[in-house]
């Protein structure tokens, strides 16, 4: 019987500068932030950044918000997003906001199979992120 996890809900990430963190996963890399005022207000402990289908709960390092991980340290998060345009599209979005790239474009699997092409970057805390796309397949590397 298959297990009933649809998928990853959200990833949090724990920011050394909340403000830094906010400018970078809303306006640079285009997340929106529908729960803004509650966080600025004070009523919501997480600043929530939706990209695409995949939520970014940003918790302040030196202030978590209620059960967090054993060890809270900045920069400890690796994290693939699917970019749903072609490999070019995310290098030029990346350039546009002033992200170098690390590594990349290199071709990658995606959780659903599919080969593509993958560019790595780090934000402002140094967590490892990877825009993935299978706009245009890739060949694999290997096969079962």
């Amino acid at each position: 019987m298959p297990i009933p996890i649809r998928g990853i809900d959200h990833v949090v990430v724990m920011a050394a500068d909340i403000e830094r963190s906010i400018i970078f996963y809303r306006d640079t890399l285009g997340g929106t932030a529908p729960y803004e005022k509650g966080f600025r207000e004070g009523r919501l402990p997480v600043m929530p950044i939706v990209l695409g289908g995949a939520v970014v709960n940003l918790q302040r390092l030196d202030q978590p918000a209620y059960i967090v991980a054993d060890r809270l340290e900045s920069g400890t998060v690796d994290v693939c997003f699917r970019w749903d345009d072609s490999i070019e599209t995310a290098i030029a979005h990346l350039q546009a906001g002033g992200i170098a790239i690390i590594e990349g474009p290199v071709p990658r699997v995606a959780a659903d199979g599919k080969w593509g092409k993958s560019v790595y970057f780090r934000d402002p805390d140094g967590n490892l992120l990877e825009l993935l796309s299978t706009a245009e397949e890739s060949e694999p590397l290997f096969t079962e």
